[in-house]
């Protein structure tokens, strides 16, 4: 993995090349959210995506927040040959590239291309908000990528989330062997002490729940509406059980 900046990575395996939520607009500008919501975007990609070289799929959790796909973002979802995102953001995005498939939670669907083994894709639940908070914050999903000679379980991309029951049957219906965690605590002045992504409280107690071998930390930093940064995520994990802390892996920006 590399990661990007924010939710943005890019996931290699074997000759699979993913990237997630494309977001590459430069620092500095204030981006509206809706609701009389909004936020600055305070440091650039660590890649433009001139750098990154090919890609194969895209896995957008949700198309409606510039913090997850961005002006420059939208402009790479064409050089990718598939985008997996939510129905209605399948719906909004129809024709930006050749295969734009629409999931639902739980739903599946699977990557192939010649000489190379396929990649399962699962989608997983998510709520980016406060119960009854989803007709203003719209649909998010996130992903669970299994292909042949995983040993420990899959790879899991949460998505914007807070912890909810639809989150905690993850462990029951999968194995994770690697998560790329969605953090960043968001809070907006307008709406007090609501959270629309996982605070490191709460990342605790789902990585308590789930298990996986290793944590890596994405949605963190770049933006002024992340309200919990690295600090904060390193000193909930130092004191949490069963040693979660030894899995974190922080990958360089």
């Amino acid at each position: 993995m590399t990661h990007i900046g924010g939710p943005t990575a890019l996931i290699e395996v074997g000759e699979w090349r993913v990237l997630t939520d494309p977001t590459f607009d430069p620092p500095g500008r204030h981006y509206s959210f809706g609701w009389g919501t909004g936020s600055r975007k305070r440091t650039g990609p660590a890649r433009p995506p001139a750098d990154l070289g090919p890609i194969d799929a895209i896995l957008l959790s949700h198309d409606h927040h510039a913090d997850n796909l961005d002006e420059r973002g939208r402009a790479v979802l064409a050089d990718a040959p598939v985008l997996l995102t939510t129905e209605a953001g399948a719906r909004r995005l129809a024709g930006v590239t050749a295969d734009v498939r629409g999931l639902r939670p739980w739903a599946e669907t699977v990557l192939t291309a010649p000489g190379r083994p396929p990649i399962t894709v699962t989608a997983t639940p998510c709520r980016h908000g406060p119960p009854l908070s989803r007709p203003i914050v719209g649909p998010v999903v996130g992903f669970a990528l299994h292909w042949p000679g995983q040993e420990h379980g899959v790879l899991w991309m949460t998505g914007d989330t807070v912890l909810f029951p639809a989150l905690r049957e993850v462990p029951r219906r999968l194995t994770v062997d690697t998560v790329l965690l969605h953090l960043g605590g968001v809070r907006f002045p307008l709406t007090g002490p609501i959270r629309y992504s996982l605070t490191a409280k709460r990342a605790v107690e789902l990585c308590a729940l789930v298990q996986p071998r290793t944590i890596v930390p994405v949605h963190y930093e770049g933006w002024e509406h992340f309200r919990e940064g690295r600090a904060d995520v390193e000193r909930a994990f130092a004191t949490a059980p069963g040693g979660l802390g030894d899995r974190l892996h922080w990958l360089p920006l």
